[in-house]
C-alpha cells in the first residue's frame, strides 16, 4: 500500500509528449512520442499501480508509466514517470530487460528493473487510486489493464528466471591468433573491458532465445593462469548511467585458483542452485559437456566475440 494519501496530489503538468495518437483502424494510444511503463520487482514481488477511474482504462491494474517526453529514451521515460507517479529512486534498480510494443504509428516499452534495496512506494498525482507490491504469483487475479494483462505470462516468465552468462576467458582470448600470448594479462584485462560494454548495452533477446529486445545478464569472467594477473578495473559511469539514469549489471570476475574449468563448473553449478538459466561461453568440448550434464546451456566462443568486436580479445 502506498503511504502518501491521494488527497495530497494533484495532477501534474502536461509534457511535449502528452496527447492522444489515432491508429489507421481508429485505436488511440497515449503518447505522441510513444509510451514507456516499468516494471520493478523485488522479494514482495511487483510494484502495480492502480489506475484512477477517470483515465484510460480506469480502474485496472498497470505498471507506473506514461507518454515519453520529445528525444527521451524508453528507458529513461520509463523511469521519469515511474519517479512523478510512485517516487520509485532510479539510484534503486538494476537493468534487466526492454521489450517494445510497436504498432507503426506508436510504441510502447516495459522497461523491466530489479530493486537493489527496498523502497517504499508513494502516490505522486492523482493518476494513481493505490499502489501495491503484489506477489509475482497473485498478479493475474487482479483486474488488470488489458496490455499488461497480454504481455504479463511472458513477463512473469523473464521475473522468475534469471540468466548468468559464464564466460571461459581464455578460451575466448585463444580463439584468435591475435598476439594474445604476448602478454596474457593485457589480453585479459583487454576483454573485461569489451564484456564491460557490453554489459552496459545488453544482448539483444533473440541471441538468449528470450522474447525481449534487450537483456541484461549477470556476466561471470573467469581467468586463470596468467590471465588472472589483469588489473582491477576502474569503477566509473558507465554510458548507460550517464544517458539514461539508471545502472545495469557489473560484470563479475573470478579469477581461478587452479585450473579454469573447475572454477567454471562451480560457478555455473551455484548459479543454477541459485535459480537462474546458466549459459556457458566455451569452445571447449570437454567443458560443455560437463556444464550441459548440470542443466547448463553453452554456446561457442564466436556467439560472445561477434558481439564484442574484432579487437575485443587483442592485446594492447
Amino acid at each position: 500500500m502506498a503511504e502518501k494519501s491521494l488527497g495530497a496530489v494533484g495532477r501534474r503538468p502536461h509534457g511535449s509528449g502528452d496527447a492522444w495518437v489515432t491508429a489507421s483502424d481508429g485505436r488511440k494510444f497515449w503518447g505522441t512520442f510513444g509510451a514507456a511503463g516499468l516494471l520493478v520487482h523485488d522479494d514482495r514481488g511487483v510494484l502495480l499501480q492502480l489506475r484512477v477511474e477517470w483515465s484510460h482504462h480506469g480502474g485496472t491494474w498497470g505498471l507506473p508509466g506514461g507518454a515519453r517526453h520529445e528525444g527521451e529514451s524508453a528507458v529513461r521515460g520509463a523511469l521519469r514517470e515511474a519517479y512523478e507517479e510512485a517516487g520509485v529512486p532510479a539510484d534503486a534498480l538494476e537493468l534487466e530487460f526492454t521489450s517494445v510494443l510497436d504498432i507503426g504509428v506508436w510504441s510502447y516499452t516495459t522497461v523491466g528493473v530489479r530493486a537493489t534495496r527496498a523502497f517504499d512506494a508513494v502516490i505522486g498525482d492523482a493518476e494513481s487510486i493505490e499502489l501495491r507490491w503484489v506477489p509475482i504469483d497473485e498478479v493475474d487475479s487482479l483486474p488488470l489493464h488489458p496490455g499488461f494483462a497480454a504481455r504479463w505470462p511472458s513477463l512473469k516468465s523473464l521475473l522468475q528466471n534469471s540468466i548468468s552468462v559464464v564466460v571461459d576467458s581464455a578460451n575466448v582470448i585463444g580463439s584468435r591468433p591475435n598476439g594474445w600470448w604476448k602478454d596474457r594479462a593485457g589480453a585479459a584485462a583487454n576483454l573485461l573491458d569489451s564484456l564491460a560494454d557490453r554489459a552496459d548495452e545488453g544482448i539483444p533477446g533473440t541471441l538468449l532465445g528470450l522474447d525481449v529486445d534487450v537483456y541484461w545478464p549477470s556476466i561471470v569472467a573467469v581467468l586463470e593462469g596468467q590471465g588472472r594477473n589483469a588489473p582491477d578495473r576502474q569503477v566509473r559511469d558507465s554510458a548507460r548511467t550517464l544517458a539514461d539514469g539508471i545502472r545495469s549489471p557489473e560484470i563479475v570476475v573470478a579469477r581461478a585458483e587452479g585450473e579454469g574449468d573447475e572454477s567454471i563448473v562451480d560457478i555455473a553449478d551455484s548459479r543454477l542452485n541459485a535459480g537462474d538459466t546458466v549459459l556457458v561461453v566455451t569452445a571447449d568440448a570437454e567443458l560443455r559437456r560437463r556444464v550441459e550434464s548440470l542443466g547448463c546451456c553453452t554456446r561457442g566462443t564466436v556467439w560472445l566475440t561477434g558481439m564484442l568486436g574484432a579487437s575485443s580479445v587483442a592485446s594492447q
